[in-house]
């Protein structure tokens, strides 16, 4: 815990030591804002390339050993930066599956120091595709290609929040929700051999999932078009499987890559994944791209599926808003664990799970630091005092599942992997509502 406090602290200096500088940086950048701007939502986005260069080792499966053998489609990093009142709130939207071995805080610090924003202003997140670079830089583990590309990878993104920053103009905003069958709960009940019941990872439509599509559509003050549309949808990246080695952003990326062609005009999409700890996709964990015989790839079919949902969503709403005033929040919550025994070397004692707060007028942003159930989010957004609470995970951390109280009687992947105890989803949603309702 000494470590984790000690690299807490420096990135809270990082941030402050930073922040007169980066004063001068914003008035040689010709953006300061002035009096008259003071209540004005102000917005930039950038989007840069994250492709690999190079073969990598792909996330999310570790029975996959060998290095990548090819792009099936580009990887992005999306940002969508916020100002009003000298307060910031800046989304990034990353192709990968997450910050793991320590990114988050080493990526954070590098974005918080250079940009001269506070801890809580940023929501550095990931869509969590299975068909993206291991992100690490840890030599000994990892291959030589992944700790280059983490290295590049950290850099851009450093460049794209500055770029979103140094470009913004007025801007309004709007919310919109829909719904998409794309994702499904994923613990299925099955009979073993010897007779008796165990959750596996498969499909169950039985069970709860959370279809809504949520929508937050930015637009230019001045009437010249939609500038971004940022979607929140509840599901793990995961069409592709471990036998699959192609370069992919899967149903985020795809659904993404989707919009961005349909809106052109140079429209940015980020997409982030919503309370989807046991949520995947309808199809799931496919060996290849199948395009024979006229067979629609099914990580594409589903990543339209949800971009069509959107662009619907997107032709409902018809008004748009200020969006002022930001708030933010940011706190490292100390979740219950489980119980650690002298037999039990994998269970830390008091790992920290991430809650990032923010409001933009009268629409919110939960930023969970994990793979939370997507009752968890629902009972956020339901107890949240905003209308309108997205909800985004794999966001600045990566403290692993958080399953739902009922869930462990009947155990599975979830459970068995998750370092908290059956307490920790009643109170990550207690304390997320209780930062809300502080904004």
């Amino acid at each position: 815990m000494r470590t984790v406090k000690m690299d807490r602290l420096r990135e809270w200096g990082a941030a402050k030591i930073a922040a007169a500088v980066c004063v001068a940086w914003l008035l040689v950048s010709g953006i300061a804002v002035s009096g008259e701007q003071a209540d004005v939502l102000r917005a930039g986005t950038a989007k840069i390339d994250i492709t690999p260069a190079k073969p990598v080792m792909l996330a999310g499966y570790a029975s996959r050993t060998g290095l990548s053998q090819g792009i099936h489609d580009p990887i992005s990093a999306r940002v969508v930066a916020f100002e009003h009142g000298g307060k910031k709130l800046v989304l990034v939207s990353t192709d990968i599956v997450g910050f793991y071995d320590g990114t988050a805080a080493s990526m954070r610090k590098a974005i918080l120091g250079a940009c001269g924003l506070q801890p809580s202003e940023l929501f550095l997140a990931a869509i969590h595709t299975h068909a993206a670079p291991i992100v690490t830089l840890d030599g000994q583990k990892a291959h030589p290609n992944n700790v280059d590309y983490t290295k590049t990878l950290e850099g851009r993104l450093v460049a794209a929040v500055r770029e979103a920053l140094t470009h913004m103009a007025p801007a309004q905003i709007a919310f919109g929700s829909g719904s998409s069958p794309v994702g499904v709960n994923r613990r299925e009940t099955v009979v073993d051999a010897h007779g008796k019941t165990r959750v596996r990872l498969g499909r169950n439509p039985s069970l709860l999932t959370d279809r809504e599509v949520q929508v937050l559509r930015v637009s230019h003050a001045d009437g010249g078009g939609v500038a971004a549309v940022v979607v929140a949808y509840a599901t793990h990246s995961t069409a592709m499987g471990a036998e699959n080695y192609l370069v992919s952003g899967d149903i985020h990326g795809l659904a993404e890559q989707f919009l961005e062609k349909y809106l052109n005009g140079g429209v940015v999409a980020p997409a982030f994944a919503g309370a989807s700890g046991d949520i995947d996709p309808w199809f799931r964990v496919l060996p290849r791209f199948n395009t024979e015989k006229g067979w629609i790839a099914e990580p594409v079919l589903m990543g339209t599926m949800l971009g069509e949902e959107v662009v619907r969503v997107l032709d409902g709403i018809k008004k748009s808003g200020p969006g002022g005033p930001i708030k933010t929040a940011f706190k490292a919550l100390l979740l219950p664990v489980k119980q650690r025994t002298i037999f039990d070397k994998h269970l830390v004692e008091s790992p920290e799970f991430n809650v990032t707060v923010g409001r933009l007028g009268n629409v919110a942003v939960v930023g969970l630091g994990g793979e939370a159930f997507n009752e968890i989010g629902k009972a956020i957004k339901a107890a949240s005092p905003f209308p309108h609470t997205l909800i985004i995970t794999h966001c600045n951390g990566a403290a692993g599942y958080v399953p739902t109280k009922e869930a462990y009687s009947q155990g599975g992947y979830e459970v068995e992997t998750s370092r908290f105890a059956p307490e920790a989803a009643e109170r990550l949603v207690q304390e997320a509502v209780r930062l809300l309702r502080e904004l």
